[in-house]
């Protein structure tokens, strides 16, 4: 994935990625403490616009004061709506009553939302922005390592319903989306960890050389080191980037590569209640073992590869087997039931995305239901 999209701003110390979906295409920007200076930003870009932000109630403890003072500054600040933070914020209930506050602050065509937080507020705040006065803009400003370089990009919003996750929701592309990786240093060590999941998977479908990269700079990449946490976000923003303007709505299957390993990690999330028992990156870890071993089983990579990065995940601290979810574990049934949910079956036949290789993912759609359920039997199985 090359790297021609991205340079830094003009006498700045910000890298500017842009999304190139003509009259849809935003820039991607990823710098430092940005969040001071965001409202003359906006305001330069949406100058007729005045913004309400979304933000859960432990990013807004955290950074919603600065926000709140720049675009007061700007005389442009609607108004700020705290949810709960967590998955289960993902919800019609909680949807329903953020967009009555956001009418409530006097939210117009022409105004903007802000979502302000994780990937759960950007889901949650982007799927209102696309339905409230039948689509409202949206910028995201995304505070968690996983939403930087996955879920802020690219369009896609939604909610979770008991048949599974994301199952409601629309493709509403952002005016911006602004990285400021400062505030990742905020983020607790698990936090951190279940969005390093998210890093790791743009190596493993298509840049094996990131995936070394990962291997010999991932200490780095987790104490803020030598500008290497920045290089890690910009490079994954990049190659979600490039994807994204391919297939922009998941239509040709490009799009679906970025999917590795979440069908079955999907199911485990839905099976924990989508909750603190297992993290969505964590769920995403096990899922790509999962993945990989399902492909060396049946001959598609090698025993190595698959065993190579279930060694990288432990040694990170990420979880790799269905085991390691605490509180209890899914039946093969169970698992089955909850992956024939997911958003990429297609005429009753599972589809997943499987690999010939680390940085060699595709998408297989026609997988024998009978294979994934003797798998799924061994892995269940496990220790």
């Amino acid at each position: 994935m090359g790297d021609s999209t991205a340079g830094l701003a003009a006498g700045t110390n910000e890298t500017s990625i842009d999304v190139g979906l003509a009259e849809r295409g935003y820039a991607i920007v990823i710098g430092e403490d940005l969040i001071g200076a965001a409202g003359a930003r906006l305001n330069a870009l949406l100058p007729r616009a005045r913004f309400a932000v979304v933000s859960d109630a432990n990013v807004a403890d955290l950074h919603l004061a600065p926000l709140k003072t720049s675009l007061e500054k700007e005389g442009v600040f609607l108004g700020s709506a705290i949810v709960a933070p967590g998955e289960a914020s993902k919800s019609f209930p909680v949807l329903a009553k953020l967009c009555e506050t956001l009418l409530d602050f006097g939210v117009e065509r022409g105004d903007c939302i802000i979502a302000f937080g994780g990937g759960v507020v950007g889901d949650l705040a982007g799927f209102a922005a696309s339905i409230l006065r039948r689509g409202v803009r949206v910028v995201q400003m995304p505070t968690s390592l996983l939403a930087q370089v996955d879920s802020a990009i690219g369009g896609k919003t939604g909610i979770d319903t008991k048949q599974g996750k994301n199952l409601i929701g629309t493709f509403h592309q952002p005016s911006l989306v602004l990285s400021d990786v400062s505030v990742l240093s905020t983020l607790s060590d698990r936090e951190f960890r279940a969005g390093y999941a998210e890093v790791a998977k743009y190596g493993l479908l298509g840049d094996a050389p990131f995936f070394v990269w990962l291997e010999e700079n991932w200490g780095d990449v987790f104490a803020g080191q030598d500008g290497k946490r920045r290089h890690a976000v910009e490079t994954s923003a990049r190659a979600k980037a490039e994807i994204v303007v391919a297939d922009e709505r998941e239509l040709s299957g490009k799009r679906a590569l970025l999917n590795l390993g979440h069908t079955f990690g999907h199911a485990l999330e839905a099976f924990a209640g989508y909750s603190d028992r297992l993290l969505h990156g964590e769920a995403i870890a096990i899922g790509m073992r999962l993945a990989f071993t399902y492909s060396a089983e049946r001959g598609l990579c090698s025993d190595d590869d698959a065993a190579r990065i279930a060694q990288h995940f432990r040694a990170v601290g990420l979880p790799t087997e269905i085991a390691a979810i605490p509180g209890g574990t899914p039946t093969p049934g169970e698992l089955l039931r909850l992956m024939a949910q997911d958003k990429k079956v297609t005429g009753g036949k599972l589809v997943l995305v499987l690999v010939r290789g680390i940085g060699q993912a595709f998408v297989e759609s026609d997988v024998s239901m009978e294979q994934v359920t003797d798998f799924l039997k061994r892995e269940c199985a496990r220790a």
